[in-house]
């Protein structure tokens, strides 16, 4: 498993929450339970008192996406760092379920975490791996969806560092929301007085330079 899935086992905790809607799907141990995916085991751990535990953590990830998107890279360093001291793990080589051609393991790092309770092992698995993808790609690649009101949180793994939406629905949403927003702004533009004479001659774009209307291109 490379070290790098785990960063999004944060994003799926952070995301389980939209404050500006005031929606928030953590509400049983069942959600609890599903945040895990695969790893059945360690969510066979998960109890009632674990869904107040893990929106205490949640609050903690989702503070290091805001202090990254509002570009204040030590703070979130700082909080990473405060959650990777609480949550410790311990690297391992591990070969389980990944074999080549002959059967022989096919040997790679996993994070093996020592919890009291399901919520420590998940923040655990979840702080070390934000803080790989933190380190690999830089503090700008943790990102919330801009969006509104979703501000989902999300990891740019884009070549150009472009990223800004959660989700191709929430880029389409917010482009057809400029795209209006522009036609309102045409239209309830006054027209501009009829120019005459030089005065109109003058107004007319060069033919080199041509005409250019300002727009916003999105992703």
């Amino acid at each position: 498993m490379e070290l790098a899935y785990y960063s999004d086992y944060a994003v799926r905790l952070v995301n389980t929450e939209e404050p500006a809607r005031g929606k928030d799907t953590l509400t049983s141990v069942e959600a609890v339970r599903d945040l895990f995916g695969g790893q059945q085991s360690a969510a066979r751990r998960a109890t009632d008192a674990d869904v107040t535990r893990f929106r205490s953590v949640r609050a903690r990830l989702r503070a290091v996406f805001e202090a990254a998107d509002s570009g204040d890279e030590q703070l979130a360093v700082d909080l990473l760092n405060s959650l990777l001291l609480e949550f410790p793990v311990s690297p391992q080589i591990s070969g389980h379920d990944f074999r080549d051609d002959d059967g022989r393991p096919l040997w790679h790092m996993h994070l093996a975490d020592h919890p009291s309770n399901a919520t420590a092992g998940y923040a655990a698995i979840a702080a070390m791996g934000l803080a790989f993808h933190l380190t690999e790609y830089g503090v700008d690649r943790l990102g919330l969806c801009e969006a509104a009101p979703c501000r989902n949180a999300y990891l740019d793994t884009s070549t150009n560092r472009s990223r800004r939406y959660c989700s191709d629905r929430c880029a389409t949403r917010a482009n057809v929301a400029a795209y209006r927003a522009r036609k309102r702004l045409e239209a309830a533009r006054p027209d501009l007085p009829e120019k005459t004479g030089l005065a109109a001659d003058s107004a007319q774009p060069s033919s080199a330079q041509g005409e250019r209307r300002p727009g916003r291109s999105g992703r």
